[in-house]
């Protein structure tokens, strides 16, 4: 399977995405969220990073009920005019 380069968008999406689940994580370490959520530490790590800049809906899901954040709100991430604190 070849991947398509991501886009500078891709990133901006990614890191916005990364920003907003970081700052809600707060003080709990990525292994405690990534164990709670049932993900890799790796992958939240990525994610968190904005080396996945568009992560498996169900992986998003789970780290949204965990962080309790609300799904719309980290869909928000993936338009232009959203920032972290949105």
């Amino acid at each position: 399977m070849v991947r398509v380069p991501l886009t500078p968008e891709d990133r901006e999406r990614g890191e916005r995405l990364g920003a907003l689940l970081r700052e809600a994580r707060g003080a709990r370490s990525i292994g405690e969220v990534a164990a709670a959520a049932e993900i890799s530490p790796e992958t939240l790590r990525k994610i968190e990073t904005g080396r996945i800049p568009t992560p498996a809906f169900f992986t998003v899901a789970a780290l949204a009920a965990e962080l309790h954040l609300d799904l719309a709100l980290l869909a928000g991430c993936g338009r232009r005019d959203a920032s972290p604190a949105a």
